[in-house]
C-alpha cells in the first residue's frame, strides 16, 4: 500500500519532534512536510535536524500552506491561535486535520467547527487511547452510582502547562454532567472563602501544577461510607503521539465533520 503522507506542525517543539520521530518509525506513514513558527532558527533546515533526528530530506517551512500540496493528513499540536489558522488552511486545501492543542476559547471552537464543514477534523484535548476510554468509563460509573455520590475531578500536570483546568479535566466534567443529567453551570472550577455547603449537583474540578508530571486525571465518586476512584496516569508523551497517529490513519477518507477520539476508537 502507498504510505500516507503526513505533515507535522511545530517540528522543533517537544510534541512536534516526537511526532516526526513516530511518523518516521511507523509503517504506513511517510513524512511529507513540517512547519515551525516564522522566525524560528529551524526554518529551511531539514525537518529531521529540526526535530533532533537524522536528515529526512524534507525542509522545514514557516507556513502550513507551503506543505499541503499532495498531503494526506496534517497533525497539529501547537496553540489554539495557530491551530485555528491551520484549520482554515487545511479547509481551503481539502486536507484532513488532527488537532491535539488545548485551551480553545468558545470563539476558536466555532472557527474549528466551521473548518470541519469542509474537511474531516479530529479535535481532542487528549489523544491518549487510555484516557479517552477512562472518560467513557467515568460516565458509565456516574450513571450507575447515581445521585447518592458526590463527583469531583482532580488533574495534575507539569509546571509549564499554560491552561487550567486541563482540557481533559473539563471534558471529563462535561461527560459526567451529561451522564447525570446536569448542566455545564453545575461544574465548579474554584472554591475560595465562605462558599457554604456543597450543592448536591455540583461537579468540582481542581488543578494541580508542579514538576514534570506528564498528566494525571482522577475522578472521585464520594458516597456515604465508601469512595470510588478512577485514575489515568500518563508517564510519557509518546502515548499522545501514538493516539494522534491512530487518529491520522482513521481520518483519511472520512467525510467532512468534527470528530473526537471516541469516534476514532469506535465508542461512537
Amino acid at each position: 500500500m502507498t504510505p500516507s503522507r503526513v505533515v507535522v506542525t511545530g517540528v522543533s517543539g517537544r510534541m512536534g519532534a516526537l511526532l516526526v520521530r513516530l511518523v518516521r518509525d511507523t509503517p504506513g506513514f511517510v513524512l511529507h512536510g513540517g512547519t515551525d513558527k516564522p522566525g524560528s532558527a529551524s526554518i529551511g533546515l531539514d525537518v529531521g535536524l529540526a526535530a533532533h533526528l537524522a536528515p529526512l530530506e524534507v525542509s522545514t517551512v514557516d507556513s502550513l500552506d507551503q506543505a499541503l500540496n499532495r498531503a494526506d493528513v496534517v497533525i497539529d499540536f501547537t496553540t489554539p491561535e495557530v491551530s485555528v489558522v491551520h484549520a482554515r488552511l487545511c479547509a481551503e486545501a481539502g486536507v484532513p486535520l488532527v488537532v491535539g492543542s488545548t485551551g480553545f476559547s468558545a470563539e476558536a471552537k466555532e472557527q474549528m467547527a466551521a473548518a470541519a464543514k469542509k474537511i474531516a477534523l479530529v479535535m481532542s484535548p487528549n489523544m491518549s487511547v487510555g484516557v479517552n476510554l477512562v472518560i467513557e468509563l467515568a460516565a458509565t460509573l456516574a450513571k450507575r452510582l447515581g445521585e447518592d455520590f458526590d463527583v469531583e475531578v482532580v488533574e495534575t500536570h507539569h509546571r509549564m502547562k499554560k491552561d487550567a483546568p486541563s482540557g481533559t479535566a473539563m471534558r471529563l466534567a462535561d461527560e459526567l454532567a451529561k451522564a447525570l443529567g446536569r448542566e455545564h453551570d453545575d461544574i465548579r472550577t474554584s472554591r475560595v472563602g465562605q462558599i457554604g455547603e456543597r450543592p448536591r449537583k455540583e461537579i468540582g474540578v481542581q488543578a494541580l501544577r508542579g514538576g514534570d508530571v506528564v498528566g494525571e486525571h482522577t475522578v472521585f465518586f464520594f458516597g456515604d461510607g465508601e469512595r470510588v476512584e478512577l485514575t489515568h496516569r500518563a508517564t510519557s508523551r509518546e502515548q499522545f503521539g501514538r493516539g494522534a497517529l491512530r487518529a491520522a490513519k482513521w481520518i483519511i477518507g472520512k467525510t467532512p465533520g468534527l470528530y473526537d477520539m471516541t469516534h476514532v476508537l469506535g465508542v461512537k
